[in-house]
């Protein structure tokens, strides 16, 4: 099975790849069309008036909230069914049943992000709760991608990694970046809160390509911590912990309503 990759631009001078399971390494960005095309149906009073749950680390009754227990520390994110409800629930399911438990970070970069979610470790596994059940969530490589002009990749962000539209696995990436990003914004298509949470950090440029699922509301001095950790080759970049770091369990803390 060859890794999943999609390569991406202007990170710190680095070409860099977002890794799943069971396909080509590749750029695609066909899934941003998609993206843009929303928030373009939108007019600046509209965007300035969307809910952007992502900025208050409250947890609301319609978000979930999940504690990942790492070697380094714990990590509290709370999760957004009503936004990307595949996402949220591939996650939860994944995490109750302990499919992550004793998974490692196979590629941290500090300053971009931080990937797990493979059970094999290594960036070529891992697999939806529905590969095989069901046809209509997952096609066989993976399910669909949610883009919401609600969610974006803000640093503490935590979204799907894929290898293009639709192919969705259990791999996910915490974004760590803390360079600012409201430079590369188009005001007209973007919240105004958004633009300048990005001064903050994050990735912009994953915005529409990649699943925004949930946000890290404490420990992000943990997420910094694992993102900063020793590295050695993975491959074409230096990107695996030369110490692993693990997940040793998901506790979730609470479920939407």
């Amino acid at each position: 099975m060859k890794s999943k990759k999609l390569m991406l631009a202007g990170v710190s001078l680095m070409t860099v790849a977002l890794l799943t399971a069971c396909s080509t390494n590749k750029t695609d960005n066909s899934s941003t069309s998609s993206s843009t095309s929303e928030t373009k149906e939108l007019s600046e009073k509209e965007l300035n008036k969307l809910d952007l749950p992502q900025l208050t680390e409250t947890v609301a009754k319609d978000e979930s909230l999940v504690e990942m227990k790492t070697t380094e520390g714990d990590i509290q994110i709370k999760l957004f069914p009503k936004y990307a409800p595949l996402a949220v629930e591939n996650f939860i399911t994944h995490a109750k049943e302990g499919y992550y438990n004793n998974v490692v970070f196979h590629r941290v970069m500090k300053d971009f992000m931080i990937q797990g979610g493979d059970p094999k470790g290594d960036g070529t596994g891992g697999e939806s709760i529905w590969k095989g059940k069901d046809e209509k969530k997952d096609s066989g490589n993976g399910f669909k991608n949610e883009i919401s002009p609600n969610l974006y990749n803000l640093r503490g962000a935590l979204s799907m990694a894929n290898a293009g539209p639709d192919t969705n696995g259990s791999q996910f990436f915490i974004n760590t970046n803390t360079t600012d990003q409201s430079a590369n914004l188009a005001v007209q298509f973007t919240p105004e809160k958004i633009i300048e949470a990005y001064k903050k950090g994050g990735n912009s440029q994953l915005d529409g390509s990649y699943t925004v699922f949930g946000q890290v509301v404490k420990g992000m001095d943990v997420v910094d911590k694992i993102a900063s950790q020793p590295v050695e080759e993975n491959g074409q970049e230096k990107s695996k912990p030369v110490t692993p770091v693990k997940i040793t369990g998901i506790d979730i803390l609470q479920e939407a309503k």
